[in-house]
């Protein structure tokens, strides 16, 4: 049967893919990539803690949230990245520390 530490175990290797992701990419899209298993990561808490625990749609209400944000986010570090990328035409991280050109 699985229980909620089978779901917790799965969100905290995301969560840990996530971060390696983050935390070793040089590339903008890798690091996006990164940030969105890390908020799928707590949304999958949060939906296991609902059905596990109870208490309600709390669960689902918060991870509903997380996915519009996340959306949102992909959408504008997107177009900021696709804008970055016409001006410089490189998308690496650490050319990315200051707004002249």
């Amino acid at each position: 049967m699985i229980g909620l530490n089978h779901f917790l175990l799965v969100a905290a290797m995301l969560f840990a893919l996530g971060l390696y992701t983050v935390l070793s990419r040089r590339n903008a899209i890798a690091i996006l990539m990164g940030v969105e298993l890390i908020l799928n990561a707590a949304a999958l808490n949060f939906v296991a803690f609902r059905h596990f625990v109870g208490g309600g749609m709390h669960g689902v209400v918060f991870s509903v949230f997380i996915i519009v944000l996340a959306a949102a986010e992909a959408a504008v570090a997107l177009a900021i990245v696709l804008a970055i990328y016409q001006n410089r035409r490189d998308i690496d991280a650490r050319n990315m520390d200051t707004l002249q050109h």
